[in-house]
């Protein structure tokens, strides 16, 4: 990818580990037993998805506060994927789940930093 092509929102390392979180739950869901396919499997994934693509588009809507309202949806998709990891966890198909906890963990920093930046720079306004 040639960098004049990169969109404004690749830039970003919230939206770039968040990707990576995605790439490290579909690889961990794959695991899975075959009958959570359309459970928890499914779940997981759109979960982890949304994170990422929220991000994409409140980049992409015309305003700061829209932003902020995209950002408030993929920080509530990071809460509902990390609920969904503990109960992976709590089932026994996560033996070892902490590298994913870290991931979450940082995701949800940067999304917090970014959005108090873009808070701040709403009020300026």
């Amino acid at each position: 990818m040639a960098i004049e092509n990169i969109k404004p929102h690749q830039k970003l390392d919230v939206w770039q580990q968040s990707m990576v979180l995605v790439k490290e739950i579909y690889a961990v869901s794959s695991t899975f037993p075959a009958q959570e396919i359309y459970g928890l499997t499914n779940q997981m994934r759109r979960a982890a998805v949304s994170i990422p693509a929220n991000i994409a588009e409140g980049a992409a809507r015309s305003g700061d506060k829209e932003y902020l309202h995209f950002l408030s949806i993929a920080r509530g998709s990071l809460s509902e994927l990390d609920t969904h990891i503990q109960i992976a966890a709590m089932l026994g198909y996560l033996t070892e789940n902490q590298s994913l906890q870290d991931l979450i963990d940082t995701v949800g920093k940067l999304l917090s930093g970014f959005t108090k930046k873009l808070k701040v720079d709403v009020e300026k306004k």
